[in-house]
């Protein structure tokens, strides 16, 4: 447990960083500006990736092509998370139900 300090404090340090850039870059911001900054960041990540293969002289397997709409996988996020609020209380009072029956059963 001794040993536990600096390896804590560089693992907030990290994810620290990597909030505020997320937050910097506009990743926390609306579904457009979230939207934006992705197309920006796929539109810069493979000229990066073919100068490091350049200078470190390998040749990476080429990337799958994924069509990923952040709009839709947030919009269903939502709607599932909203689904099963929505359907708690019936589930809830179902389970209830259910207990109470397994009681009356084990208490006959």
């Amino acid at each position: 447990m001794g040993g536990e300090g600096p390896w804590l404090a560089t693992k907030v340090t990290i994810a620290g960083g990597a909030l505020y850039v997320a937050y910097d870059s506009g990743l926390l911001g609306g579904r457009e500006q979230g939207s934006e900054v992705l197309g920006k960041a796929k539109a810069a990540i493979p000229p990066a990736v073919d100068e490091w293969v350049k200078y470190f002289g390998f040749e990476l397997p080429a990337f799958p092509k994924i069509g990923f709409a952040p709009v839709e996988a947030w919009n269903s996020g939502v709607h599932s998370s909203i689904s099963a609020l929505s359907s708690g209380p019936t589930a809830v009072g179902d389970y209830t139900n259910q207990g109470l029956q397994y009681l009356k059963d084990l208490a006959k």
